[in-house]
């Protein structure tokens, strides 16, 4: 088969989005590859693709334990076969895993950089019987120094490689990179003349906001109070930095009756699960959670992030607030700013716990000096009186428009209603949900961005697309995946516009591939019909 006819067959999508192909060609013509694409921009079809298209095993690197769940959770429901090797299997598990990658039961096998070097792995890696014919590291600013997430263990890929006995593709795909970071991509991965391609930061479907309210609190629960008027159903996550902030917030929230959980690393892993899978099922409406979440999570209906802090860095923000809006489709990004959050991020740089081990004490200050360098950068895109999406373009290396008519600075003498919704007085206590309702109104009205697919929807459709997320919530508890694993919202909401009625016309809804059909199609099909009388 064709890229394309693997694209349709396997994902259910009849084209690729920008810069996909040209990744995909490339590998599949033997090239290394270094992609660098906004979150959201869908870096897994540049690596799946000409995976499932190669005889072998294709190697992902890939940094967390979360994300390598999730993405073979969504492959296996896709119909290939793919395993992840990473600390949370036990050793049972890992043999088991280990001897059916050697029968090539697998197509992609995503493994944690700490385990390259292992004896079992190699053992595996460089058996006479396994071929590796492409080798894809996600997340490939990590390898280095200048980038937000360096980890020394992505040192260890390049020596990996030079270890096969033929030496493989090697793909690097990454969301942030500067141009320094882009060129230590390429120096240290060794890659060889790799096509490279940057589709480019800017998000347009993404609503930036600074904001820098009194109360940030009662500033955020007056912005979560609009939001359950303005966009019913939908999903937001806000970022503290802190676990004792994401503590305080969420409690606060959930007192205020919210629909709201938690997220940090000092929750025992029981509860961190329990509460991811309540965000992501759609059971709590809002995660509070530190940046030790959101990586690899693909939940399509997320319309609004609110950082109650200000992060370390742009890398940082961009990633975290890059979570929103995934599907395409509108949202908003807002930034609660406070002078204590510069002091509260350089107390961290300087009393970071240092697991870079291997690295002398002149590295190690370099990197924290970097850190605060970021840290600056990151403060003047909250001070800054030009447009918010020019400085993040600008930032990244990408120049920017004058006014993009969608950030908070470019909008601010038609935005006032937005203004007198966060930036609130100190007086402002119990009377809040008492302020005119003309306030909401008129904010609603003055909101002239496009609404998202599920928003748009007649009455009609919108009743078939509440009774497909209700089905596809029972599929994802009766097969034990997220929901969004199965299909997007926009994906739903193809359905409930097109209403399909037979396999031909499903497979011709975006996000239906074959496999996806035969599993889940003739259930959905039948929902439809009984919306449809």
């Amino acid at each position: 088969m064709s890229a394309k006819e693997v694209l349709k067959e396997v994902f259910g999508y009849d084209n690729f989005r920008v810069g996909q192909e040209k990744l995909v060609e490339a590998v599949c013509s033997g090239r290394d590859v270094l992609g660098i694409m906004p979150t959201g921009a869908g870096k897994s079809i540049c690596f799946q693709v000409p995976a499932l298209m190669s005889e072998g095993i294709t190697l992902v690197v890939s940094p967390l334990i979360s994300l390598m769940r999730d993405q073979v959770a969504a492959l296996n429901a896709a119909g290939i076969h793919a395993a992840y090797l990473n600390s949370s299997l036990t050793p049972g598990q890992y043999a088991k895993a280990i001897a059916l990658a050697k029968t090539g039961r697998y197509k992609l096998i995503y493994v944690a950089p700490e385990r390259l070097d292992t004896e079992r792995f190699l053992d595996f890696a460089l058996d006479e019987n396994v071929n590796i014919p492409f080798i894809a590291v996600d997340e490939a600013h990590c390898v280095s120094q200048w980038g937000q997430d360096f980890r020394p263990s992505y040192l260890k890929i390049a020596d990996f490689v030079r270890k096969l006995p033929k030496r493989p593709i090697v793909g690097a795909y990454t969301a942030t990179a500067t141009s320094q970071v882009k060129e230590d991509i390429q120096k240290l991965l060794e890659l060889d003349d790799p096509v490279s391609v940057t589709t480019g930061f800017d998000r347009d479907n993404l609503y930036f906001a600074v904001k820098k309210p009194r109360d940030k609190y009662m500033a955020l629960k007056y912005y979560l109070q609009d939001k359950e008027d303005a966009m019913s159903g939908s999903s937001g996550i806000i970022y503290c930095l802190t676990r004792k902030n994401v503590n305080e917030v969420a409690e606060r929230l959930e007192n205020d009756g919210f629909s709201v959980t938690r997220y940090h690393a000092g929750l025992d892993e029981e509860e961190r699960h329990a509460n991811q899978e309540a965000f992501i099922s759609g059971n709590k409406q809002l995660m509070v959670a530190t940046n030790a979440f959101g990586m690899g999570i693909d939940k399509s209906d997320v319309r609004f992030v609110v950082h109650y802090n200000m992060p370390k860095d742009m890398e940082s923000y961009y990633q975290e607030a890059g979570r929103a809006g995934r599907d395409g489709d509108m949202a908003e990004c807002v930034l609660l700013y406070g002078k204590n959050d510069v002091r509260l991020n350089d107390f961290l740089i300087e009393h970071s716990s240092d697991d870079n081990e291997g690295l002398s004490d002149d590295e190690k200050a370099v990197i924290k000096a970097r850190d605060k360098e970021r840290l600056k950068k990151m403060t003047f895109y909250c001070h800054t009186k030009y447009c918010l999406r020019s400085y993040i373009l600008n930032y990244f290396g990408e120049k920017g428009p004058a006014n993009c008519g969608n950030c908070s600075v470019c909008l601010r003498e038609k935005d006032t209603d937005r203004e007198m919704i966060l930036d609130i007085p100190d007086n402002v206590g119990a009377d809040l949900a008492e302020r005119p309702a003309m306030i909401a109104s008129e904010y609603k009205i003055s909101r002239s961005r496009k609404r998202s697919a599920s928003e748009s929807l007649e009455a009609g459709d919108r009743r078939i697309f509440d009774a497909l997320r209700e089905l596809r919530t029972t599929i994802a508890k009766e097969s034990r995946v997220h929901p969004y694993i199965i299909f997007s919202d926009r994906t739903l909401a193809y359905m409930a516009v097109s209403r399909p009625q037979s396999k031909e016309e499903m497979l011709k809804v975006s996000g239906v591939g074959q496999f996806k059909y035969e599993k889940y199609g003739e259930r959905f099909l039948q929902a439809i019909k009984e919306c449809s009388y």
